[in-house]
């Protein structure tokens, strides 16, 4: 991570996503949400923060995938299309948008498993 990232007490600070692929894990985040990496070589590639000066995560092919931990929640400025976006690169739609208060959102399962949510305001 860059030096000059912020970093603020308590607040999330890097999120590591394990897969199973590293190189359609990159794809599909990268066709689906259009992230760009920081490259380490096979065993690690890291997330670039929306300005590119610093990351907020990370991919790790050696973890394992499971189901139940910590629900990674983004923001769209458009829920129709990053739905249509998350299909397109190959994504499975686990929930189609609903509706709460405050906004909507929908859940998918990336190539390697993990599933994700992705939330717009009403």
């Amino acid at each position: 991570m860059s030096e000059s990232a912020q970093h603020r007490h308590h607040a999330l600070d890097y999120v590591e996503i394990s897969v199973t692929d590293m190189e359609e894990a990159k794809r599909f985040y990268a066709e689906a949400f259009g992230w760009r990496f920081n490259e380490y070589g096979p065993a690690y590639t890291g997330i670039r923060s929306p300005d590119g000066e610093s990351e907020v995560g990370g991919l790790n092919p050696n973890g394992e995938v499971r189901g139940g931990g910590p629900f990674v929640l983004l923001f769209s400025e458009d829920l129709d299309r990053t739905v249509k976006d998350v299909e397109r690169a190959g994504g499975r739609i686990l929930e189609a948008p609903y509706a709460f208060p405050g906004g909507r959102r929908f859940h998918f399962a990336d190539p390697s498993g993990n599933e994700l949510g992705v939330w717009a305001q009403s």
